[in-house]
C-alpha cells in the first residue's frame, strides 16, 4: 500500500500526508507567503522537554536573534481547538517562552499573546 506524501520545504524531505500534516503545511505556507516569515526561521516537529516529559511541538518560528517568537500548534480539521489544546500549547511554551501562540485546525485559528499576567487572546 502506497501512502500519500507531501514535500516539506522546511524539513527538505517528503513526509506522510496526514490530516494534521495537511494543516501544518498549509499554515507554514500562509505564514511564509502572506505574513512573510522567512522559511529559514521555521522549525517543525522538534523535541522539547516539558517538565520531566519529552514532547514534540508542531511549529516554532524564531526571531532574528534565534529566540522563539511564535509557537504554532496544529490539529487536524476534525479536531476542535479546546481548552485542552490551549493548555497543551501553554505548557510547551513554559519551555520555549515565545511571545505568541497560534492554535489552528485549518478552520478555527486562535492567537494568544504572552504578557506578564498570562495570555491575551488576539483579535
Amino acid at each position: 500500500m502506497i501512502k500519500e506524501k507531501i514535500y516539506c520545504k522546511i524539513r527538505r524531505r517528503y513526509v506522510a500526508l496526514t490530516p494534521e500534516e495537511t494543516v501544518r503545511q498549509h499554515t507554514v505556507s500562509i505564514l511564509n507567503e502572506s505574513f512573510h516569515y522567512p522559511l529559514t526561521r521555521f522549525s517543525l516537529e522538534a523535541q522539547i522537554n516539558v517538565g520531566q516529559m519529552q514532547k514534540r511541538y508542531d511549529i516554532v518560528i524564531y526571531d532574528s536573534e534565534r529566540k522563539p517568537f511564535m509557537l504554532v500548534e496544529c490539529k487536524a480539521q476534525t479536531v476542535p481547538i479546546t481548552d485542552k489544546t490551549i493548555s497543551q500549547a501553554t505548557a510547551y511554551n513554559l519551555t520555549l517562552n515565545a511571545k505568541y501562540i497560534l492554535l489552528t485546525n485549518g478552520v478555527t485559528t486562535i492567537i494568544l499573546r504572552k504578557t506578564s499576567q498570562g495570555y491575551i487572546k488576539q483579535k
